[in-house]
């Protein structure tokens, strides 16, 4: 069984490693919000959609502040094997407030910021630093 989130989580790393200025990831709903909100909290430069039907994908363009990658690092959290849910109390800030985590709420996709707020708990998906 293969988790789709570690993939796009793994292509985005490994783009990284390489310098690379963009990264394709095979589309999903789930994925292309993740990459939106990666987009909003300034990780990455620009998410689009491309292709049609079964061949669609998500294209992140990755962003680097004199050659080091914006992103330092990311981490699957909640897994297929072990999925991880946590009531908004629980939520700890990601590494120290410097990254986020996103969490996926009945409310739709949130960081841990905005779900402390609107204090809704629900599966942690993924940390970004």
């Amino acid at each position: 069984m293969t988790d789709p989130i570690a993939d796009m989580l793994n292509r985005i790393r490994n783009a990284q490693a390489v310098l690379k200025p963009t990264v394709d990831i095979p589309f999903s709903k789930l994925k292309f919000e993740i990459a939106k909100m990666l987009e909003q909290q300034e990780f990455v430069e620009k998410v689009t959609k491309r292709g049609k039907g079964a061949k669609k994908f998500i294209r992140i363009y990755l962003k680097y502040i004199n050659k080091l990658p914006k992103i330092s690092g990311l981490k699957r959290i909640s897994k297929p094997g072990q999925r991880i849910y946590l009531p908004a109390e629980k939520i700890k800030l990601a590494r120290g407030g410097y990254g986020i985590t996103i969490i996926s709420t009945s409310k739709g996709l949130m960081t841990d910021k905005e779900a402390r707020r609107q204090r809704i708990g629900g599966e942690v998906i993924c940390e970004i630093w």
